[in-house]
Order: C-alpha cells, then sequence, then structure tokens
C-alpha cells in the first residue's frame, strides 16, 4: 500500500496522468515486445479470441463478449485488470476516483481550488478498479447512473439543485477503471438507453441534473447470441456505440479441454495424491460434453458450458474418494464405473430439446456418456462388427463366448486389487487390450479393459445390468438360460 502525498509531490514526481485506453495500451504494448503472457489461463482463445482482443485494445474500444454460457467471457474481461498500473493516484476522499489533473467533480475541483498542490492524493491499488454488474431486469438507472440522495439533503441542509445531493450509481463510481456488464441482453431497453450518453459523449443526467462528467472508463460488455436468449436483446444504437464485437468459443480439441478442466477444478492436494485419474479417463471426460455439444437431444443454441466437465470432474473425484474412505484403502484409481456419479453434473448442465425432455434427463446423461465411450473405443479399438458372419472369428469372438459361461460383477466398493483382479481374470479381455492398447500405461490398460466391455455392451453383444452399489456383465438373455 502506497503512502498519501500532496498534489505538489505526485508533480515532481514526474507522474503524468494517463487516459484509461492509453494505460491498457501502454502496458499491453510493453507485455508483447516483452514476449510475455497477456491473458494467462486463457486455453484455446491464443489464435482467435486473444488476437481479436489485442487489436480492440489498440484501437481503444469498448467490447462486446458474444457467446455461449461457459466460455470464460467473464474471465476474459477481469483478466484485463492485469493491464493496469499497479497503482492509480486519486484525490483523496474522491467518490468518482477524480484524478488531480482532470478532476470532474464538484468537490475535487473545490478541494483542489483551496489547497492547490498541498491537496492530498491518495492511491488505488488496481484490483479496486473493477467493477461489476449482473445485468438483471430489476436493474433501474438509479443503481448504474445515480439519484438524488434526500438523506443527504437534509443531513447537509442543502437544496435539492444542488450537485452535492447527488448519490453516484456504479458506473460514476468506475471511473477510471473497467466496468463489466454481465449479460446485457437481460437489462431493459430503456435502461440500455440510459448508457447512450455515458459510451459516446460521456454525459450524464441524473433527475434533472444535466452533468458535463466526461467519464473515463473502460466498458466490457457480455452476452448470449441474440438467437438464444429469449429474455432481451441489445438495442441497436447501443450495440452502434461499442467498438468491438468478439465472439468467443468452445475449446475445438480434447487436450485443450482438459487443460481448461485441470486448471479449473478444485482438487486438494491430498486427493491427488490418493487419487489417480488414467489420461483415458480425462480425455473420456471431455468427450461427454463434446458428445453433448452435437447431441440430437441437446439444445445447442444454448451451449454446453465448460463448467460440465469441471464439475463432472469434481464428482469423479469424490466418487473415488468415498470409495476410499468406505474400502479402508489408502491409494485408488478413477475406473469407467465412476463415470455413473458425474450424471448429476451433466443433467445440471444442459438445456433438452423437447425429444430429449420425453427421454428424461438421466436416460440422456447415460447416452452422452455411451456415445463418448464408443467415441474414444473406436479410437484404440478396431470396430465391433454388427452381425457376426459363421465361420469368421473377429477380435471379439472369444470375449464374447467367454460371457457364454461366465459372469462378471464389477463393485463399486471393490479395492483396486479385488477390482482389477477380476478383469485380469478375463483372459480374452486381457489379450485384447494387450494386441490393441500395449503402448499404453498399466493404469490406461486397465481401464480399456472396462471400455472394452463397455463397447460390447452399447454394441449389444453382452448384457449389463446395474444395482445400487455394482453393475454386472452377462451374455444376452441366451447364455443366462443356458447356465441356468
Amino acid at each position: 500500500m502506497k503512502n498519501d502525498i500532496t498534489f505538489k509531490e505526485l508533480k515532481e514526481s514526474g507522474y503524468t496522468h494517463k487516459t484509461i485506453n492509453e494505460e491498457i495500451q501502454a502496458n499491453l504494448i510493453a507485455r508483447i515486445k516483452a514476449k510475455e503472457p497477456v491473458f494467462e489461463g486463457l486455453w484455446g482463445y491464443e489464435d482467435t479470441v486473444v488476437p481479436q482482443l489485442k487489436k480492440a485494445i489498440l484501437a481503444g474500444h469498448h467490447i462486446n463478449l458474444l457467446g455461449l454460457r461457459g466460455q470464460a467471457k467473464t474471465r476474459i474481461a477481469r483478466s484485463m485488470v492485469n493491464l493496469l498500473d499497479e497503482y492509480m493516484p486519486i484525490v483523496k476522499g474522491s467518490e468518482i476516483n477524480d484524478s488531480p489533473f482532470q478532476p470532474i467533480s464538484k468537490y475535487a475541483k473545490d478541494l483542489i481550488d483551496e489547497l492547490g498542490d498541498d491537496t492530498p492524493i491518495s492511491w488505488v491499488h488496481r484490483s479496486h478498479r473493477f467493477y461489476e454488474k449482473l445485468a438483471t431486469p430489476d436493474v433501474n438507472v438509479a443503481d448504474l447512473i445515480g439519484d438524488i440522495d434526500p438523506i443527504k439533503a437534509a443531513t447537509l441542509k442543502l437544496p435539492y439543485s444542488d450537485e452535492r445531493v447527488l448519490h453516484y450509481g456504479m458506473i460514476p463510481r468506475a471511473n477510471r477503471s473497467i466496468f463489466v456488464l454481465n449479460e446485457l441482453p437481460d437489462l431493459q431497453a430503456r435502461i440500455q438507453v440510459s448508457l447512450f450518453n455515458i459510451l459516446q459523449e460521456g454525459d450524464i443526467q441524473i433527475r434533472g441534473f444535466q452533468l458535463r462528467m466526461p467519464l473515463d472508463i473502460q466498458f466490457v460488455f457480455t452476452a448470449n447470441p441474440e438467437d438464444y436468449t429469449n429474455r432481451g436483446s441489445i438495442v441497436t444504437p447501443l450495440k452502434d456505440r461499442i467498438g468491438s464485437q468478439i465472439f468467443t468459443h468452445y475449446p475445438k480439441t480434447i487436450a485443450l479441454a482438459r487443460q481448461i478442466t485441470e486448471q479449473e477444478a478444485l482438487i486438494s492436494a491430498e486427493d491427488k495424491a490418493q487419487i489417480q485419474i488414467p489420461d483415458l479417463a480425462k480425455d473420456l471426460l471431455e468427450e461427454v460434453a463434446f458428445a453433448a455439444r452435437i447431441s440430437e437431444y441437446v439444445d445447442a443454441k444454448s451451449g454446453v458450458s465448460a463448467r460440465l466437465t469441471i464439475s463432472a470432474m469434481e464428482n469423479l473425484i469424490a466418487a473415488a474418494k468415498l470409495r476410499l474412505i468406505e474400502s479402508g484403502a489408502e491409494r485408488t484409481t478413477v475406473r469407467l464405473l465412476d463415470f455413473m456419479s458425474i450424471i448429476p453434473s451433466i443433467t445440471g448442465k444442459i438445456e433438452l430439446v423437447y425429444e430429449g425432455e420425453q427421454e428424461g434427463a438421466d436416460y440422456v446423461a447415460k447416452i452422452l456418456i455411451d456415445k463418448a465411450v464408443m467415441t474414444q473405443f473406436e479410437s484404440l479399438f478396431p470396430r465391433i462388427p454388427k452381425l457376426e458372419k459363421e465361420g469368421i472369428k473377429t477380435p471379439y469372438t472369444d470375449l464374447i463366448r467367454w460371457f457364454n459361461k461366465n459372469h462378471l460383477e464389477l463393485n463399486y466398493n471393490d479395492t483396486d486389487e479385488e477390482f482389477y483382479a477380476k478383469l485380469d481374470g478375463i483372459a480374452p479381455l486381457t489379450a485384447v487390450v494387450e494386441e490393441n492398447a500395449s503402448d499404453l500405461s498399466s493404469e490406461d490398460q486397465n481401464f480399456c479393459k472396462e471400455l472394452v466391455l463397455w463397447a460390447l455392451t452399447i454394441s449389444n453383444k453382452i448384457d449389463k445390468s446395474e444395482s445400487q452399489n455394482a453393475f454386472t456383465f452377462d451374455s444376452p438373455g441366451i447364455g443366462q438360460f443356458l447356465r441356468n
């Protein structure tokens, strides 16, 4: 924290006044020249969103980030704080961050007129120069711009015609700062209109007060595409005053999606030490989100948030942790069986179309997991033929025949030793994995054994039944009948 100084000391220090655009631009240019990262933690935007963002900043534009939910729009806006100077001088006591070089409030002007070079100057850290408001239908002009404060008028014994009775809203208080208005279309049209002059001319009007206040604000708006949101839209004159509109998007590869999930999921150091997550399990988790984004049951216009996989990863870890607690084991590995625990993460984060509503959220979640399983399976193993031709042996023939005489029960609470001993006891299953996935780690090979079993059940080659704490894999009805 920097100590207060006087206006004279500030001038003697060589400090020069900069607008917020000049400040952000100077710091952006310095970072680019120094080859330093500008926007950290934004995976997959390096060649798309980030270059557009840099150009918008260099152009001095207000920015509208347009994209579906869970595309890091707010994170992008918050990351711009790092482009501000660490400390900014203001006239001490100012409600609207008055610059001593260019004061705009009556309070600051009167104080400088009275004290001159002895005007006290305080410092504001950049972390306090970020203002954020979620646009909701109940937001009014007083919240954003301000209103007359009758209590202040009575206390100070001032008439309502005196500028000092004004109570400033969030936007004037964000002077010389970044102001983020999230979900702009949700803001009522008449409230959006109140932003026109602030964006273009810098005027604000409060209860008849026509104040010429050249506010210095970097506005960042976020919004969902208009064809998705049914709650409202951005009025055309306001959109016309926003310099750059930048479209965000979901990660385009599994690898990028994994980086986001691993960065955002809240997993303790203790859990990381005790719970092993195979790489294939991490990839499968992302495949579920990719499957949801193209599913006929899910409303593509509403999007599938990156929060789905973040929440799902946390649920996956929680399932493994519960097994550790109940079994008394010291370590465990995430299994394909554990993916049933991510269903609550899926059902709460997808918007279903009519067909999906008819099937039910749980059913759709299981379908998405199955589709992800088949996508991953077919990237590692030969396709499972739909029809078995007599006399022609497939890579899975011996395994399918094994289930004609046997069945397999996998319990959620089995220790790793018990669980993998059951899988290792199926020789044809081990043979299939060794033939096609021998280059994978032992954890991934174990995961592959479950993957093969699930793929066979999805392809209707063997049956899978679920009880409260276990899955049973069996041959289709005829095999069960012959054994009985």
